[in-house]
C-alpha cells in the first residue's frame, strides 16, 4: 500500500493513476473525506499540518509520496509506524544555501526532516511544471495575446506525469535509496516558444509579449508575499537556480524520453478551448 499526499494535485494525482494502473494499491490523505478520488483508492482524512492526524493513515502503508512544506514530524510518523520508503516531492533550490529564500527554506527544511526519519528516501527535484502553462488560460480566454515575465530565460519544463513516473518506480522499485533525482523534460523553451506550440496545436493566432520586470513584480507583488515575489527574481533574474540544463534522468530510471511540451499541450487542449 502506498500512501500519496496531494493525491488530487497535478503530480500526486497522475501518481496515484500509475500505481492503480501497477496494480499497486493506493490511499490518498485527504481533508473533506467527499472529495471525489479514482476509483479503487481508499481515502484517509488527515491534516498535513498535523502529523498526529495522519497516525491512522499509515497503517499497513509501505510506501509514502510526501509532498514538501508541510509538518516535519511527518516522516518521522511514517517511520514509527513501519513505513519502509518514501519519495519526497523537492525542488532544484533545495541546493541553496540562503534560506531567507522561502521557496529553498521550505524545501531544504523538508528533506532535513525526511533524513532525520531514518525512512529509506528518495528526492524528487523537478523543474517548472508544464501544468504552470495553465496560468496563462485568462489571458487566453480574453484574446489571443500572452504577456508573461523572464522572457529570455528556457526552462525545460517537465510534465508531472513524468515526476509521478520516476516517484512510482522509487516506490515500488529497487535501487533508489539516497537518491537525489533532478528532473527535467526534454528541452528547454523560452516563454515564447512555449506559446508559439500552444498557437500550432490551438490553431490560434497567438503572440507573445514580454512583461518587463517592474510590471512583473508589481503584478506579483499582489499574488503573493514579497519574500517570495523576490524568491522568483532571484531564480529567473539574478539567475541562482538553473532550470535551463536538459537531464537524462527520466531515461535512466524510467527507461523512456520524457514527455515534450507538445505533447503536453495535445494531451490536455481542451483545457485551452475557448
Amino acid at each position: 500500500m502506498i500512501l500519496v499526499t496531494g493525491a488530487t494535485g497535478n503530480v500526486g494525482g497522475a501518481l496515484v493513476r500509475q500505481l492503480l494502473d501497477r496494480g499497486v494499491g493506493v490511499r490518498a490523505v485527504v481533508r473533506d473525506p467527499s472529495k471525489p478520488l479514482p476509483d479503487g483508492v481508499e481515502p484517509a482524512v488527515g491534516d498535513l499540518n498535523d502529523a498526529s492526524s495522519l497516525r491512522n493513515a499509515f497503517d499497513g502503508v509501505d510506501g509514502l509520496f510526501l509532498m514538501p512544506g508541510y509538518a516535519d514530524e511527518i516522516a518521522t510518523e511514517a517511520a514509527k509506524a513501519g513505513v519502509r520508503r518514501i519519495a519526497s516531492l523537492s525542488g532544484g533550490s533545495a541546493v541553496a544555501t540562503n534560506t531567507d529564500n522561502p521557496v529553498s527554506a521550505y524545501m531544504i527544511r523538508t528533506e532535513a526532516a525526511v533524513r532525520r526519519s531514518g525512512l529509506a528516501w528518495t528526492f524528487l527535484r523537478p523543474v517548472s511544471f508544464m501544468s504552470n502553462t495553465l496560468q496563462w488560460l485568462p489571458q487566453l480566454r480574453a484574446g489571443d495575446v500572452v504577456r508573461a515575465p523572464f522572457a529570455d530565460v528556457p526552462i525545460a519544463m517537465i510534465d508531472p506525469a513524468d515526476i509521478a513516473l520516476v516517484a512510482a518506480e522509487a516506490l515500488t522499485g529497487d535501487g533508489h535509496e539516497g537518491k537525489v533525482y533532478a528532473l527535467t523534460g526534454p528541452e528547454a523553451l523560452t516563454p515564447a516558444q512555449r506559446v508559439a506550440v500552444l498557437a500550432e496545436v490551438l490553431n490560434r493566432p497567438l503572440t507573445f509579449e514580454a512583461e518587463p520586470n517592474e510590471d512583473a513584480r508589481a503584478r506579483m507583488l499582489g499574488e503573493m508575499p514579497e519574500p517570495y515575489v523576490n524568491a522568483f527574481f532571484s531564480f529567473f533574474v539574478d539567475g541562482t537556480l538553473d532550470e535551463t540544463t536538459v537531464r537524462p534522468t527520466i531515461i535512466e530510471v524510467a527507461g523512456r524520453q520524457p514527455k515534450s511540451f507538445l505533447h503536453w499541450v495535445v494531451e490536455n487542449a481542451d483545457a485551452f478551448a475557448r
